[in-house]
């Protein structure tokens, strides 16, 4: 089989049907925010699986998510604390978070996530730092931001997730005007630069295209 983004889809469909099943609180989830006409730019079912496993992985209890959307990944990250553990997630626009309001509390873990709605770089002053796990999600223009956010909410031994780093390979433009490829280039050498963190990044090919995430501790 070649590798085409149609084989990178249907390898994924198979991971996610062997490795991950059916859900009908996540599917209910996806259903509302396509209902809502939010984009289609959630994790897929394997990396929401990914989050899960690194909450579980690393005990985290207190996690950070910045850019909620619909609450798909919300709910995964919810259910990985346990019921002691909370959720903080940031979203921007108002809509959004009334359907992910909507989707977590049906999906039974409504307790356990607070949404503050507003810009992440207003937001993240107001938060009591501790968390655990931190999972960057939102405009890649601010990366650097989040990051610098992450590592002060954080503390020795935080696990932070920055999600869409590939961009399609064109993070290897130097010269690239796109402002998501330049704020994720400096994502990236900010993870590799700031003693702060000690990082790496995988690529990824599957439904959501040619992408990757960052996986960094805070040390």
């Amino acid at each position: 089989m070649q590798s085409t983004p149609a084989a990178w889809a249907a390898a994924d469909a198979f991971l996610a049907d062997t490795l991950v099943g059916s859900d009908p609180d996540l599917e209910r989830a996806l259903d509302a925010q396509r209902r809502a006409g939010l984009p289609e730019i959630e994790v897929a079912p394997v990396g929401g699986k990914l989050l899960n496993l690194l909450v579980r992985l690393s005990g985290a209890r207190r996690v950070l998510e910045i850019g909620t959307l619909g609450g798909y990944s919300t709910i995964w990250l919810a259910r990985a604390v346990g019921p002691e553990g909370r959720v903080v997630t940031i979203e921007a626009e108002a809509e959004n978070a009334a359907v992910a309001r909507e989707s977590i509390d049906a999906a039974g873990v409504g307790e356990r996530v607070e949404i503050r709605i507003g810009r992440g770089a207003d937001v993240l002053p107001t938060l009591v730092g501790g968390f655990d796990l931190v999972f960057i999600d939102a405009d890649k223009e601010s990366n650097t931001i989040y990051l610098d956010w992450a590592a002060r909410l954080g503390h020795p031994g935080t696990v932070v997730v920055v999600d869409n780093i590939g961009r399609d390979g064109e993070i290897v433009r130097d010269d690239s005007t796109d402002p998501k490829v330049v704020g994720t280039r400096a994502g990236l050498r900010m993870l590799g630069e700031d003693p702060r963190f000690d990082a790496t990044a995988l690529q990824t090919v599957g439904a959501k295209g040619w992408d990757g995430i960052a996986v960094a501790l805070v040390v």
